[in-house]
């Protein structure tokens, strides 16, 4: 069993979560973590850039003049790459195939990235996490208490507009829906802090 420790907003410890570790497939997984950085980053990308090639310019197939005795440098058709209005060589052709990364694989890359974040004593359940207003201030002071200062991952149970507006400007904080979280978004910040209910709910475990 791996314990979580549990705190108040100012830092103050209240207990542990007891936690399974087949809760969260049981072992840290690098391959498959590595496979879902890759696959995210590869589905942030665009792909949105296209040139015409070849195929594409308006032009005869012609060659415009013989192979030898002119003079000239060899020459195929009009198309070519080396002269004006010529297709582009390697041309861009749009969005390309991306890594295909299955739902259940998603799901088990996160609770791989969340177990190893556990074993590395990197995350903090928070009890009574929640703001009355926005307020950076409030949020501020909880990650210096925790000393998640340095950057961290702020998961709640829902949207919560108060806490969103309270941390958005904090460098290196992140706000997500737990239910949202990726492998990524874990393992690009030092700290990972749950809400209460956050946590339960992707594991369904209660305070001990």
């Amino acid at each position: 069993m791996l314990s979580v420790p549990v705190v108040n907003m100012r830092g103050e410890s209240l207990g542990t979560i007891e936690i399974d570790p087949d809760v969260l497939g049981g072992e840290v997984r690098p391959r498959l973590l590595k496979q879902a950085i890759v696959a995210y980053l590869d589905h942030q990308r665009q792909d949105s850039a296209r040139t015409k090639g070849r195929a594409d310019v308006v032009g005869s197939t012609r060659k415009l003049f013989r192979q030898k005795g002119t003079g000239n440098a060899r020459m195929g058709n009009i198309r070519t790459a080396l002269r004006r209005g010529g297709g582009r060589a390697f041309a861009k052709r749009g969005r390309r195939a991306v890594a295909s990364f299955p739902k259940k694989m998603r799901r088990l890359a996160r609770n791989s990235a969340i177990l190893a974040k556990i074993q590395d004593d990197a995350v903090v359940v928070v009890e009574d996490l929640g703001c009355a207003e926005p307020k950076t201030k409030t949020i501020a002071s909880m990650l210096s208490s925790l000393g998640a200062d340095k950057g961290c991952l702020l998961a709640t149970d829902g949207y919560d507009r108060n806490i969103y507006l309270s941390g958005r400007n904090i460098p290196l904080t992140d706000i997500r829906v737990a239910g949202e979280l990726t492998a990524y978004e874990i393992l690009r910040r030092k700290k990972l802090i749950f809400s209460k209910q956050a946590f339960e709910g992707l594991t369904g475990k209660g305070a001990v």
